[in-house]
């Protein structure tokens, strides 16, 4: 059964009472966050009782617990990694891990949020994967718990501007970084002799050849993620911090995104079943890509084309590439809910996950590539020496290859985009 992910959205904000918080930005470094904000209600919270323990003393409280940890559940990659993680955690620390699969986040925050709003006070989720919009909402209803990552050992590994802010929004320590992704493209070079490297020659490609373009659906993530992609790309360089604050007036939207909407006027009649019908989401448009029905595809994991090569998901004539401009890039989260019935169990499986044997398997590319979150060079020389010894697959991309990323726009709009995607073309 498809799931409605934008009325989860619009639940969501109704649950919220339809309200958001607007914050003034400005520019700085993506990992770090790219947006800054000058005011933070939840700023100075104090450290919960539970987090300020001794960690063995929450160790032994976790042994016996069973948590249920929201993710999503869209890569065969990604939930065998979760799988094996799940098995050391019950080995070493005896705790149960129940991977709770997902189309999209915003579900998730939608029972957090329906949970709250019926008074229940021990809730069904311990841990959730999340950033961006979806943070922000749990933020601003106070349903995530904390501060807890400066009291996990293995936060001491951290890269330093690592963390501290989620798509501009302070995060206060109520939410532990993961992992580094970044929006690679793919294409099939026996089919183009090169790729398409900005969203105007992607436009060429599906003129030239017809049927052989298309893009995930929003409000998939990686849809959306086209949508914010084009809009920054078709956008003169000099606008583009307008971005980094929230959405204003419905002029001021539609006026910066009319290029946005020309593009994709121009892009769906060309598209691959004539733009009436999408891929729900990455991984199908890769099967696509293997069939030949696509020449190109998308993915956020900078090494998913060298573990699908080896995995025989792709053939080895599928290359992956980034737009000449740099594409979107972003930090991915794990934080406690506030309801979580089973927080030590929660911080233990968070510092497990990253811990420098679950970060070198999670970026192992042959496992799923995702990039580290850990200054490798700060590491004991063992475990830095896991890193040294990850695989190079044919299909990996190089850290000079992928460059500095781009900023991700404010949050707000990514519910605008969304929504004026689905008056326009929604079927």
């Amino acid at each position: 059964m498809k799931t409605n992910h934008l009325a989860g959205r619009r639940r969501a904000l109704a649950l919220m009472g339809g309200s958001l918080v607007l914050l003034a930005g400005v520019t700085a470094s993506p990992w770090a966050a790219s947006l800054a904000y000058a005011a933070d209600a939840q700023a100075g919270r104090a450290t919960p009782e539970l987090a300020s323990l001794e960690w063995q003393v929450i160790a032994e409280r976790a042994r016996g617990q069973r948590i249920d940890f929201h993710a999503w559940g869209g890569s065969e990659a990604t939930n065998a990694y979760l799988r094996a993680q799940a098995e050391t955690a019950a080995a070493r620390h005896g705790i149960e891990v129940r991977h709770v699969k997902i189309a999209d986040t915003a579900e998730s925050v939608s029972t957090l949020l329906a949970e709250k709003a019926a008074g229940r006070r021990d809730g069904s989720i311990d841990v959730i994967w999340i950033n961006g919009e979806n943070f922000r909402a749990l933020k601003q209803a106070e349903l995530v718990w904390g501060p807890f990552v400066e009291r996990l050992p293995n936060s001491d590994y951290l890269l330093e501007e690592i963390g501290a802010r989620d798509f501009g929004l302070a995060t206060d320590g109520l939410e532990a970084p993961w992992g580094r992704a970044q929006l690679i493209f793919m294409y099939d070079t026996a089919l183009l002799e090169s790729p398409p490297r900005s969203m105007q020659a992607l436009l060429e490609v599906a003129r030239e050849h017809p049927g052989r373009v298309t893009y995930p659906q929003p409000p998939s993530f990686h849809g959306t993620t086209f949508l914010k992609q084009a809009l920054i790309e078709l956008m003169p360089v000099e606008q583009r911090e307008v971005l980094a604050s929230p959405v204003g007036s419905d002029a001021q939207f539609a006026e910066v995104t009319a290029p946005l909407w020309d593009y994709l006027d121009a892009l769906h009649p060309l598209m691959w079943a004539q733009g009436e019908r999408q891929p729900a989401g990455a991984e199908e448009q890769m099967k696509l890509l293997a069939q030949r029905s696509v020449w190109i595809a998308l993915t956020f994991v900078p090494q998913e084309v060298a573990n699908a090569r080896q995995e025989g998901r792709l053939p080895p004539t599928i290359e992956p590439y980034i737009h000449d401009g740099g594409t979107l890039g972003n930090v991915h989260y794990l934080a406690i809910p506030a309801s979580a019935p089973h927080k030590a169990a929660a911080l233990v499986w968070i510092n497990q996950l990253m811990s420098a044997e679950a970060q070198a398997a999670k970026a192992d590319p042959s496992r799923w590539g995702d990039d580290t979150v850990l200054d490798v060079a700060r590491l004991p020389p063992q475990e830095r020496a896991a890193f040294e010894a990850l695989p190079q697959l044919p299909g990996s991309m190089s850290p000079e290859a992928l460059g500095t990323p781009l900023s991700e726009p404010h949050p707000s709009w990514t519910d605008a985009l969304e929504a004026e995607w689905a008056r326009r073309y929604r079927n």
